[in-house]
């Protein structure tokens, strides 16, 4: 048996018509960034429950790649819209909560997106916080090792090529 975990192309738009939940669930995010005095910023903003410092991410969207869901969701979780970067970054996990649940066990693949435009009305906005900060504080903001680790390295230098 082989046991190999492919990741999703970042080209191919995924179909869910034959789709069936499993144990493991994935999904896409956004590592929301823009330039200040040459260094980078990273954008955090808050979960609806428990108010924890993430970014944004979301379920697969149908017929969309993977890297046009997790800039479906910069938008309506963070009111962003940019460049999105097709590499991944990287994957990490976390459990999402679920009333009456241990949480669901979650994978999530992190896109670079260059932030061109903020918006103040956005599908989310009033549900949640948002705040930029050097990538190292940012870091240390989070709850994810895996997700903390690539949002400390971050470069926006890597991105070319």
């Amino acid at each position: 048996m082989d046991s190999t975990i492919t990741a999703p192309s970042t080209h191919i738009p995924i179909d869910m018509s034959d789709a069936h939940k499993t144990e493991l669930r994935t999904q896409f995010g956004a590592l929301c960034y823009r330039m200040r005095r040459g260094k980078p910023e990273v954008l955090l903003i808050t979960s609806r429950g428990s108010g924890r410092w993430i970014v944004p991410k979301g379920w697969p969207v149908d017929c969309k790649t993977p890297m046009q869901s997790a800039e479906i969701e910069a938008w309506e979780e963070a009111g962003v819209r940019g460049r999105i970067y097709s590499r991944c970054l990287g994957l990490y996990h976390y459990h999402k909560s679920v009333p009456d649940s241990a949480g669901l066990p979650c994978v999530a693949m992190l896109y670079a997106l260059k932030v061109q435009e903020i918006a103040s009305d956005f599908p989310e906005a009033g549900q949640r916080k948002r705040r930029w900060l050097r990538p190292k504080k940012a870091a240390a903001l989070v709850d994810e090792p895996e997700l903390a680790h690539m949002i400390a390295k971050f470069d926006p230098d890597q991105l070319r090529g």
